[in-house]
């Protein structure tokens, strides 16, 4: 067999391996684009589930704020009234009825207090929060609080606390915002400790960050309720927890206003001892945070320091 001979075999083999070679390149190409199809399947469906999702989130924040209007309306009448009766507008109460009385008020007040909560988070929900920052001084604020707090410290075996802040005595954020953060803590903190004392604290951590503190000496939280505490309508079972009602909102806030302003929350805490919860926030609200607030559209209006108080305090 000469070279001529074998040539053609040749040609035949290569021509059998070209086609072979082409059939698993078109199956190849078919099943890419039958993964391609699935693919652009699985975009539409995850497309249509986060509009669903998008939907039902807005019609649980419409229905939330709708319903937290219609129950303010009576809730402000029940104070008014009772504020009337506790003032003996209309004659004096025998002390059975001053009792019962203040048991309406006091209930009324848990009452607007949750109905507050839920306005906040179907705002928070809806993007309808705009952030205002400005310098404010916290000594101010920690004076603010102490005399908001103060008429409610019945329990004389607890002590509430101010320390002077550390490390910066003025703060560029919306003061509002990190007053309503320091309030759920302060009144979480003074809920759960029968005894002892409630401390809060202001300390720069680091040249650009400040966290603010509330340590008590109260119940503390069991290690296996710590993932729950930040989360939406969330309450932790206790003897305590069962006198006093709420939300469950309030730390769930208190998370959401603090990514909202840039920072974080966190909280430390030994059953029996006490806990220490607290949220470290920038000292100057950074430019674009709030309109950046992840998927549930926490909107809002950043503002820019003035430059000859950026570093103020």
């Amino acid at each position: 067999m000469n070279a001529q001979d074998t040539l053609p075999d040749d040609v035949a083999a290569l021509r059998a391996a070209l086609d072979a070679r082409t059939q698993e390149v078109d199956a190849l190409r078919a099943e890419i684009e039958e993964t391609n199809r699935g693919v652009l399947a699985l975009y539409a469906e995850l497309d249509m589930q986060a509009e669903q999702l998008r939907q039902a989130t807005e019609l649980k924040s419409r229905f939330l704020a709708y319903m937290s209007h219609e129950f303010r309306t009576p809730i402000v009448s029940i104070q008014s009234i009772t504020r009337l009766l506790m003032d003996r507008v209309d004659g004096p109460l025998t002390p059975e009825q001053e009792k019962q009385v203040g048991f309406v008020r006091d209930t009324a007040a848990e009452f607007a207090e949750m109905v507050n909560d839920l306005l906040d988070l179907a705002r928070l929900e809806a993007g309808r929060v705009d952030v205002s920052p400005a310098w404010f001084d916290m000594v101010a604020l920690f004076d603010a609080l102490r005399g908001m707090f103060k008429p409610v410290l019945t329990n004389p075996e607890v002590s509430l606390i101010f320390e002077a802040p550390h490390g910066a005595s003025k703060l560029f954020s919306d003061d509002r915002k990190v007053s309503q953060i320091l309030r759920n803590y302060i009144s979480n903190a003074l809920k759960f400790t029968p005894s002892g004392e409630v401390r809060v604290s202001a300390t720069c951590e680091t040249p650009d960050t400040i966290t603010f503190s509330v340590r008590d000496t109260g119940i503390g939280i069991p290690p296996g309720s710590h993932g729950e505490v930040f989360q939406d309508f969330v309450q932790i079972d206790s003897p305590l927890q069962r006198r006093y009602r709420g939300s469950g909102l309030g730390l769930a806030l208190s998370k959401r206003l603090a990514e909202l302003l840039g920072g974080h929350v966190g909280f430390e805490s030994e059953v029996g001892v006490g806990s220490r919860f607290y949220v470290t926030l920038p000292t100057t609200f950074p430019a674009g945070v709030a309109g950046d607030a992840g998927p549930a559209g926490l909107g809002g209006t950043a503002a820019t320091p003035p430059a000859g108080d950026r570093h103020a305090g």
